[in-house]
């Protein structure tokens, strides 16, 4: 898919290659100056030695002027160079000329003391010239210019010999920075093209190839939401499975329950059936529920984070819901501990179905067989360590130890469950899943068969749940 967007190897390089460029320009130019620089002075050490040896040769004559002692022999021979050619004057103090090229004179406001270093031009060329003072015998000046051909081929030279490598060295640097780059994004490339050639149905993780932490990073991130995801399809597959195998038995039978009332022509074996379909249509929507709080654990495991909540708030608000239902049945459902605020680190939806769910289960099973009222109690408590334990209490049969760790697994059913032959196996389990996401203890207090069931939820400690998130 091409977008016009540049590609991650090219950014790369040019990211690393344009600031390299920028430095070696900055480089160049540090180096042409210290190049310039240094030339000039050694240029210009030997133009101030020449100055002093024809100074030197400055004598006061019996007329008590100025001449150069100096032959044109000798000084040809003292400003002799081979590659250069040099000039030399020498000026009273007033300007007036004492031998060698008037027009080599610099005017100046101030007598000069050190030696001055200047450009001028003579007969069309370009010269460098420095400028000397002395004050005896007499005050006088002494201008020694010369061409610059050589120093400005010595100034080439040095910038060759140093710039050519360094671009050199650049030019080899970029290429091998495009061949490491390209190695190390080409697991990227070997990642879109893994992900592209896979369809819908492939969610195994993609192979780890990579060779930097980087890529080796986002492939564990990749593989990571994979498995999210494929968890998420198993859950929407069992749950569809388990939605078409545990409703065709409660829908088969309101089918038969309509079909038989309606061959009765008695208004009491209709009303029989009614009742009977609603009793059916009760399981049916309980059994959806079961179902869809079971596919509420996957996301839950995913999506879920622990933040502060009321409990006394969720407990008060499932006595609500259950309420009715409890009186229509004749239990006495109440609570206690709930009168004063009470915080947790949870999640309202979890703490609302553990309590749905462990209500319904002491609503179905909990009921007294002997003569007495059926009673359950919502309690909420602090233990030793100042943890808040959720507790349900009903006075009914009781689950003995032996079935506690039986219970509690998906699709298995107690005893009296079984033996009534309703229920989906689900309840328990989505308490025990709940309670693990919400990292709180989940526990059976012991007690004597026939005398009731304990179930209590002991919440972590608040700085424990923080720090476990």
């Amino acid at each position: 898919m091409s977008s016009g967007l540049p590609s991650l190897q090219a950014r790369l390089v040019s990211r690393v290659i344009f600031p390299l460029a920028v430095m070696w320009f900055a480089g160049t130019l540090v180096i042409t100056g210290v190049s310039r620089y240094f030339t000039q002075k050694a240029f210009d050490r030997a133009l101030l030695d020449d100055a002093y040896a024809v100074a030197s040769h400055v004598r006061l004559g019996s007329d008590n002027e100025l001449s150069l002692g100096l032959s044109s022999n000798e000084t040809e021979t003292l400003l002799f160079d081979r590659d250069e050619v040099l000039f030399l004057a020498v000026f009273h103090a007033d300007g007036r000329l004492i031998a060698g090229h008037s027009k080599l004179y610099v005017p100046t406001s101030e007598p000069i003391h050190p030696p001055v270093f200047t450009e001028l031009i003579l007969q069309g060329q370009q010269l460098r010239a420095v400028v000397i003072a002395r004050a005896g015998p007499m005050p006088f000046k002494v201008v020694i210019a010369q061409t610059t051909k050589s120093q400005d081929q010595l100034f080439r030279a040095l910038l060759l010999y140093s710039i050519g490598p360094q671009l050199m060295l650049l030019l080899a640097l970029a290429l091998w920075l495009k061949r490491a780059i390209t190695e190390d994004v080409r697991p990227l490339s070997a990642l879109a093209a893994s992900l592209n050639d896979r369809d819908e149905h492939d969610l195994e993780p993609i192979p780890d190839k990579s060779r930097t932490l980087e890529i080796r990073r986002l492939g564990h991130a990749v593989n990571a939401l994979l498995l999210r995801i494929s968890r998420t399809v198993q859950s929407q597959r069992e749950f569809a499975g388990n939605v078409a195998h545990e409703l065709r038995t409660p829908l088969a039978g309101i089918r038969a329950l309509a079909e038989y009332g309606l061959t009765q022509d008695k208004p009491t074996i209709w009303r029989q059936q009614l009742l009977a379909v609603l009793e059916r249509e009760q399981y049916a929507s309980h059994t959806i529920d079961q179902l869809l709080a079971l596919a509420l654990i996957v996301e839950a495991r995913e999506v879920f984070q622990l933040q502060t909540m009321r409990l006394d708030q969720s407990v008060r608000d499932a006595l609500l819901r259950h309420l009715r239902r409890a009186d229509a049945m004749g239990v006495d459902l109440g609570v206690r501990g709930a009168d004063r605020p009470v915080e947790v680190l949870g999640q309202t939806s979890l703490v609302d179905g553990i309590l749905d769910n462990l209500i319904d289960n002491s609503l179905r099973y909990g009921k007294r067989a002997a003569v007495g009222t059926s009673t359950i109690t919502i309690a909420i408590e602090c233990d030793a360590d100042g943890r808040v334990v959720l507790m349900v209490v009903d006075n009914g049969q009781g689950i003995n130890r032996k079935d506690w760790d039986r219970v509690i697994e998906r699709w298995s059913k107690g005893p009296i469950a079984s033996a009534l032959r309703i229920g989906t196996g689900l309840g328990l389990y989505l308490v025990a899943e709940y309670c693990r996401i919400l990292r709180a203890d989940l526990t059976l207090d012991p007690s004597a068969p026939d005398q009731g069931t304990t179930i209590r939820i002991t919440f972590a400690p608040t700085t424990s749940a923080l720090s476990a998130g």
